[in-house]
């Protein structure tokens, strides 16, 4: 996926981010968010409200996930790309309090943000954000 930006300042991009988003085919509700620098770590229950939205979901039915938006300013716009962890995003701030609020859907990314996190108990001046 690639960048989208817009003329909006960051606290109102973020702001979008974040709000229920409502279709005919799905509705999106994020429960929980928070900033880590410029990545803005969500936790998204989507709830089908037809067939074929998601492989695992009959109407009717949630799902969560984690999403990580990155966020950048270029040329003075705001911009944000789209990531989840199904994508095994390569950075580890997201809070560890998500991965018990979603299944899994990457090992081997999970291990990274317990690892970000350890590291970050024992050095906590040297980690970054």
């Amino acid at each position: 996926m690639g960048w989208y930006f817009s003329s909006q300042p960051r606290s109102e991009l973020i702001a979008e981010l974040v709000a229920p988003q409502e279709t005919e085919r799905v509705s999106a509700t994020v429960i929980a968010h928070t900033l880590r620098g410029n990545v803005l770590w969500s936790v998204v229950e989507m709830t089908a409200k037809v067939e074929g939205v998601h492989c695992d979901l009959s109407p009717g039915q949630s799902l969560r996930y984690i999403r990580c938006d990155l966020l950048e300013c270029s040329g003075g716009q705001w911009g944000y790309k789209p990531l989840d962890e199904s994508m095994h995003p390569y950075y580890y701030s997201c809070p560890l309090s998500y991965l018990d609020l979603t299944p899994e859907q990457s090992a081997a990314w999970r291990e990274g943000v317990r690892t970000y996190h350890a590291h970050r108990r024992l050095n906590p001046a040297s980690a970054e954000a």
